[in-house]
């Protein structure tokens, strides 16, 4: 079976998210690609970059419930990866509906 990298998932989830999301996500302008510079937050346990924190600010925050809500991202979405990015002080929903 062939390893997939984490860029190639999240490109995968990426594309996911507009197919079965594209009404909300384009009403709310998400690109989950815009927060490549987070991975090494969530699959590393390194410290948010800079860019990262910028990248999370700049999302609308209905994106993050349009990307929990998708089975392919929902584990980067997690309240344990949410404490990670407290450094960046983003406003994360605490309920999606």
């Amino acid at each position: 079976m062939k390893k997939f990298s984490g860029l190639t998932l999240l490109a995968a989830a990426a594309a996911a998210v507009l197919i079965s999301e594209a009404p909300v996500a384009e009403a709310a302008n998400c690109n989950v690609m815009e927060l490549s510079p987070c991975q090494p937050v969530v699959q590393k346990g390194e410290a948010p970059s800079e860019t990262c924190c910028k990248k999370l600010k700049e999302q609308d925050p209905k994106c993050f419930c349009v990307y929990a809500k998708n089975p392919m991202l929902s584990n980067y979405f997690t309240s344990e990866n949410e404490k990670k990015f407290s450094s960046c002080d983003v406003a994360f929903p605490k309920k999606c509906t």
